[in-house]
């Protein structure tokens, strides 16, 4: 390390995320020890996984996945925080290129034709300044070049938040809720749809919806973690 590396070092310290050691490479947010302790789910290339599950006789879906299990107190909770709470876009960028690395080696998803984050409650995206289904997608493409694409899906409207609704509840919410624009753009293609952290589907649902109504649209869905209500 040169002197101003030790330096920068010194006054900017680059830690690891979970556990405060500094024993990591620059590129990384994570330290080895903390890497190897993230919970794969092992959905990936799966068929008929719990995530696919879960939109079974709603909506028709090529392939979905999660990388990870999302719990209470766990390292990828606090990710998720930094990135949904503390204006930590590079969480994102980190967790999205993890999630991008899984599906780049899965042959099932070769034929995606682009990438679209869920679109965010406008009012939210206004308060947060950024979309953090974006800064996962942006992660994605830095190992997997799929194109980004961010002007086609959109929320119709505002909806309160789901996070203490149950499942019927959330799908009865989101219906109608998002429209797409530029269909020229869509048709034909098979999109992989992205968020942080499924737990019912109902928005990732709806959104689709929107999508698979462009014709000759099919759909894919990807997230950084799965959890159970």
């Amino acid at each position: 390390m040169t002197l101003l590396n030790s330096l920068l070092h010194l006054f900017f310290p680059h830690i690891c995320e979970g556990c405060g050691s500094d024993e990591l490479d620059e590129s990384s947010l994570l330290c080895a020890r903390c890497f190897s302790d993230l919970p794969e789910t092992g959905f990936t290339g799966k068929k008929d996984n719990i995530v696919e599950k879960i939109f079974f006789g709603r909506i028709k879906v090529e392939k979905a996945t999660s990388a990870f299990y999302f719990t209470k107190d766990s390292l990828i909770q606090r990710m998720m925080i930094q990135l949904k709470y503390k204006d930590n876009k590079a969480a994102g960028h980190y967790l999205g290129k993890l999630l991008g690395m899984q599906l780049q080696a899965c042959p099932d998803y070769d034929g995606i034709d682009m990438i679209i984050p869920l679109p965010l409650n406008p009012k939210k995206q206004k308060k947060r300044g950024y979309n953090q289904a974006e800064e996962i997608s942006k992660g994605m493409f830095t190992v997997w070049p799929k194109p980004v694409v961010t002007n086609i899906a959109y929320r119709q409207y505002f909806t309160q938040t789901q996070t203490h609704k149950n499942r019927i509840s959330r799908w009865q919410t989101m219906d109608g809720v998002f429209a797409v624009r530029n269909e020229d753009q869509l048709a034909g293609k098979h999109v992989l749809l992205v968020d942080d952290v499924i737990t019912t589907g109902a928005t990732l649902e709806a959104c689709g919806q929107a999508i698979l109504a462009i014709p000759g649209t099919r759909l894919s869905i990807a997230s950084v973690a799965y959890t159970m209500i």
